[in-house]
């Protein structure tokens, strides 16, 4: 597997680095333990030294890899790493569609209602990559509509490492047909139905529901890790 370019459109090299590394860190082609030369990435990129410098301290930042003398060693993320991930985003989608609840919905919902047809349209045309990219989306739309620029601050720390895990989740989902991904869809539906109501009991019930079940397909998608 690799990082989609359609991705890393308007991204630093660094960055560019940062998203193939982290890939193949997460999805175990990487192992903990492993040292990452920077001469050998800087070598395999075709680039200087600087980008990759760049994309080892992103990578380091996000805890993936530590930063020694003798080069950068692969720390990883385990299954209990991406769950405590995905509480995190938990945490703040409950927040933020809550808050939303008091807030003018009626265009966020035509946003999230294009971008399940997109969805959609992915299945049909079995694009698992766009797949994720608007199963982001969905999430980031909402995330944004909230104007909560502490939020959003949160969200934008922890987004490399969930684009990366949801690229990984979706392919293995795609693997299970079109009856799995229907219930994916309806999962998304069903958010929308939520905030469309207004009733904050209602959304919390949902967000609930929805991240209790992608824990479960995390457990069944990633027990490799």
């Amino acid at each position: 597997m690799r990082y989609p370019s359609s991705w890393l459109q308007g991204v630093s090299l660094g960055e560019s680095i940062a998203s193939e590394l982290r890939l193949q860190i997460i999805s175990g082609r990487i192992k903990p333990g492993e040292i990452i030369s920077e001469n050998r990435v800087a070598a395999d990129f075709g680039t200087s030294r600087s980008p990759v410098r760049e994309a080892l301290k992103s990578l380091s930042s996000e805890g993936l890899i530590r930063l020694e003398r003798m080069g950068a060693v692969v720390v990883g993320l385990s299954l209990t790493d991406i769950v405590e991930l995905y509480d995190v985003r938990f945490l703040i989608e409950s927040f933020v569609q809550q808050r939303l609840a008091k807030m003018d919905r009626d265009q966020l919902l035509v946003t999230l209602r294009r971008i399940v047809d997109r969805m959609e349209l992915a299945v049909k045309h079995q694009d698992a990559v766009e797949f994720s990219y608007q199963d982001l989306s969905f999430h980031e739309a909402i995330i944004a509509a909230a104007d909560h620029k502490r939020i959003l601050h949160l969200w934008n720390s922890i987004r490399p490492i969930v684009m990366t895990v949801m690229l990984i989740t979706t392919e293995e989902i795609f693997s299970k047909g079109e009856a799995k991904l229907g219930s994916v869809i309806g999962k998304h539906q069903k958010i929308m139905d939520g905030l469309a109501s207004g009733d904050e009991d209602e959304i919390q019930k949902l967000v609930q529901e929805y991240f209790a079940d992608s824990r479960q397909t995390l457990h069944r998608s990633l027990t490799d890790f």
